[in-house]
């Protein structure tokens, strides 16, 4: 095999352009809405809602960290983003939780955007893994969503 062959573009993964079909979905959803209080209400409804659809490692896992986020971070207002659960600030992506079954990864991710106030220095984290959330684990969270709010 060529090194052209082995490094050949094959495209999306089916995971992938599930995610992107689940975001143009959320995306005629949200502007199906009325009202924002509507809005809010029922975008916290799809996140719970995609949280219980979890196998019981990532659902219990997305249950713990959800609960940590809006408990530490009121600001934040949830909703799904390519199918997973996230945390908006003035309607931008902050933070989110990825199951390990989406794309069949070993591990669950807490991510953060750039619109994250979490820089150090010159380079700094911008997402964890996560194979349990213990307490630790809790407190950890609600200082980095403290801090990625500003």
């Amino acid at each position: 095999m060529s090194s052209t062959e082995s490094s050949a573009y094959e495209g999306f993964t089916a995971e992938e352009r599930a995610a992107m079909k689940e975001h143009a979905q959320e995306q005629k959803k949200a502007a199906r809405r009325s009202s924002r209080a509507d809005k809010a209400a029922e975008a916290e409804r799809d996140v719970l809602a995609k949280i219980a659809e979890m196998r019981d490692a990532d659902r219990i896992m997305a249950e713990r960290v959800h609960a940590v986020i809006t408990a530490n971070a009121p600001a934040l207002a949830p909703k799904l983003w390519y199918g997973m659960p996230a945390y908006a600030l003035d309607g931008k992506v902050l933070c989110f939780f990825q199951s390990a079954e989406k794309f069949k990864s070993r591990y669950a991710t807490l991510g953060f955007s750039d619109q994250a106030k979490l820089d150090e220095g010159t380079m700094w984290a911008a997402g964890f893994a996560l194979t349990e959330v213990t307490a630790e684990v809790e407190e950890r969270i609600g200082a980095l969503v403290r801090k990625a709010v500003g």
